[in-house]
Order: C-alpha cells, then structure tokens, then sequence
C-alpha cells in the first residue's frame, strides 16, 4: 500500500487550524505541532486578563475542536515545540531531539511580545500573547489595588493606583478602556481605605494617533471615546525607560516621568523566533519583524514544499503588505492548503489575494469603532456590532454561550467574577494549623 504524502502544520493559531481543516478531506497525513494543549481566540484573550472572561471562554482543546477530522484516521496531533526545520532533510526538530520528516510544510507559529532590543523591560512591562500572559496580567492588576489597601504612604499608594499602558494599537485601546472599567465601576465601594475610582490610566502611543492602521477619523472618534471613558491618551511619546517605578517617556515638550506600579505592554509584536531560523535554512533574510519573505502563493523561494503563513509571513496582497490578523491568517490557512493540494495533483498554485473584511476595535463599555467598507461607526453601534461579530467567530457553541451569558452579567451588574488569581509561591502542601 502506498504511503500517503506527509504535511506538517506548526502552530495551531487561526492560520494553522483553517489549514488543518482544508486537509482533512485530502489522501494526506496530516501532523499537527503545538506548544500547547489549546487553540486560542486572540482578540478577546485582554478580557482574561482584565477578569470579563475565564479561560474557557476564549480557549479550547484542540483535540475537541479537530475531533471529527481526527476520526478519519488521517490527522495526528501532537503537543511540542518546534525548535528548528531542516530545509534539506524535510523534517522538523522537536523539543525533545526527535524529528518529524515532511512532504510538504506550513509553518503558522504566530508571534511573540517584542520590546525592540530592551528585552530588559519584559519584567516591568509584560505583553499579552497567551493565557500565561493574561494570567499573569491579570493578578498584577487585581494585586494592584490589594496593595494599595495595604499601603500607608500616599505616594506609594498613588503609584499603585496609577496604570500605564504602552502601545495605542487594538490591544492597548481595549486594555486601557477597560481598566478604567475596572476602577470606576468593577471595585468601586469594596475596598475600606482606598477610593479606586481615584486610579489613573495613562494610554502612551509613540505615533501622532491611536489604532493607527484605522482612518484619521475613526482613530479620532476612539480617543475621544477614551477620553470620555477617563482613559488619558498621550501621543506622540516615546518610551525610554521602564523600571518597577513607573516609566520615563520623551515627547515633544521633554521629559516626562509616570510613577506607576503597572506598566503593560501592548506597543509592539515580532514573528515567533522559528521564523528567523526558517530563513536561516533556505538562505535568506528576515524583514525586522522577523518574519518569512513568502512568493505570491505563500511559498518560501526554492522551496515551494514550504510554505508561511499568518504573522509569520511577510506577504503581499495586491502590492500591499497583508495585515497581521486573525481573518488575514484564516485566509492564508486555506489558501496554502489548497495550493499543497494542488502541487501534489501537479496543477498551477494560486497566488494569495486578501479580502479585507474591515476593522473593529472596542474601546470599552458602549464604545468602540468599526469600518466595513464605506460604513463607519462609533460608540453604541459600533460596540454592539463588535460583540456580535466576536461572539459570531469564536470556536464552538459552549463558548459562544459562555461569552454571551458572562458579557450580559457583566453588562448588568458591572461585576467580573473572573478576578479569582492564585497564591503566588505558595506550597502545594496542607498547612499545618
């Protein structure tokens, strides 16, 4: 019996699953390699770490979502890391010294926090990429105001009152409308010495303005809907250092100093560092981002066995660079199926052509901006089409029910019942009393 042809699929983001999904009717074997056990939905991975959402909501076993492409006996998942490819051998190194060989290759590995060479601000500043992240995230922020209960110099415990986000893209937009939320109306009255809706929460963006990849307008209408929120936005202010004080900041009027306990880092992103080692094998460069310069059909040049896709890519669509994000990756994901299918049939690839569907930002409670061609919308509307569309896309019923019930409570009553953190350092062991 003839073997059939081996494709590997590194990552299991939404590039990676659309691509196992698009295989799972093709005569392939199809090995799936993930860090983790989880498919994650990104765009609402801050409400994890801003307590709106448990971790079941925006996550799911990948071996549950890929269960009926499993039962056809053709796909095998496996949870591990790939450290390495070896263009020339055809196969994958794994974290644990094996190799895993392939006929084809598509490398969705996604992308990782970078702090543009101060890698030394990671523990000030920490991003939000995983649920790690969102975990970790989460219990600076609810520690954040428990400290301050506990304080009793005012300086400290006004620098633990004040928060910083860095970064004015969707992400620190979303973070910073949302921790604003949070104190003002979230832990308003549960705290005895300290007034929580006295935090400040400072959105620092080194451009001119927030969500730059929006029209002039709609980033205009999203700081003034910050703003209104209380959030204080600062454009134009570039970081120059970060330490477990607060941050330093130039701008065009000088120096500024914020005291804060809680910086968050949302200001920039780089391809997952495999990409630089994918380059490296097929003898080529990466853009400053890290990622894969890709062919028209999303091919590695000299190697059409291999393909990138998602934020990993450095792709083109039409002359112009294709964005970094989740309807881009899906896109990408079905397109590099398609086109192994059709190298293995020995027809003509497609070259990859992305349909921009639009962009939504939320900015926090009935806030939020949205462009859709030539619609635009603020405000209400906009927030509620924001919600539908989210809620539409994510993975699963069970979550989609999780988000809806928990989004509806929280809308209410203004309550987060996902602020439960664990004990840091704590022993697994019984105490004795």
């Amino acid at each position: 019996m003839a073997l059939l042809p081996r494709v590997v699929v590194i990552g299991c983001g939404f590039g990676g699953l659309e691509a196992v999904r698009a295989l799972a009717r093709a005569e392939v074997e199809v090995t799936l390699i993930d860090r983790t056990n989880h498919h994650l939905f990104q765009p609402l991975l801050y409400q994890v770490a801003t307590a709106g959402l448990p971790a079941p909501a925006v996550s799911a076993p990948i071996r549950h979502i890929l269960r009926r492409e499993m039962r056809r006996g053709r796909l095998t998942v496996l949870q591990a890391e790939a450290m390495d490819i070896d263009t020339a051998a055809r196969c994958v190194r794994l974290d644990d010294g094996s190799a895993l060989p392939y006929d084809h290759l598509i490398v969705a590995a996604g992308a990782a926090n970078h702090w543009f060479g101060h890698d030394d601000w990671a523990a000030h500043a920490p991003g939000l990429k995983t649920l790690a992240d969102a975990f970790a995230i989460r219990a600076r922020v609810i520690g954040a105001f428990e400290r301050a209960e506990r304080c009793t110099d005012d300086a400290a415990r006004t620098a633990w009152l004040n928060f910083v986000v860095i970064g004015g893209g969707p992400t620190g937009v979303e973070l910073a409308g949302t921790l604003v939320e949070i104190a003002r109306h979230t832990l308003a009255d549960e705290f005895r010495r300290i007034d929580t809706r006295q935090a400040r929460v400072w959105l620092v963006e080194g451009a001119d303005r927030v969500l730059g990849a929006f029209e002039p307008a709609s980033s205009a209408s999203a700081q003034r809907q910050l703003q209104r929120l209380g959030v204080e936005v600062m454009t134009g202010c570039r970081v120059t250092a970060i330490d477990a004080d607060g941050v330093t900041l130039l701008a065009a009027d000088g120096e500024r100093r914020l005291a804060a306990r809680t910086v968050l880092w949302a200001a920039g992103v780089a391809a997952a560092p495999i990409g630089r080692r994918l380059a490296a094998a097929c003898g080529m460069t990466p853009d400053r981002a890290g990622r894969v310069p890709v062919t028209a059909d999303l091919s590695v040049q000299g190697h059409p066995e291999v393909s990138v896709i998602g934020d990993l890519a450095a792709a083109q669509s039409d002359g112009k660079p294709v964005p970094g994000v989740s309807p881009a990756a899906k896109q990408m994901g079905r397109c590099a199926a398609a086109n192994v299918q059709a190298r293995l049939q020995q027809r003509p690839t497609t070259p990859f052509r992305y349909r921009d569907y639009g962009s939504l930002a939320t900015l926090g409670r009935m806030a939020a901006v949205v462009q859709l061609g030539r619609l635009r919308l603020s405000g209400y509307p906009a927030w509620l089409f924001w919600l539908f569309a989210h809620v539409y896309f994510l993975i699963g019923f069970r979550n989609r029910l999780m988000v809806l019930t928990d989004w509806a409570w929280n809308y209410w009553t203004f309550a987060r019942h996902a602020r439960v953190v664990a004990e840091p350092g704590r022993s697994t062991k019984v105490a004795e009393t």
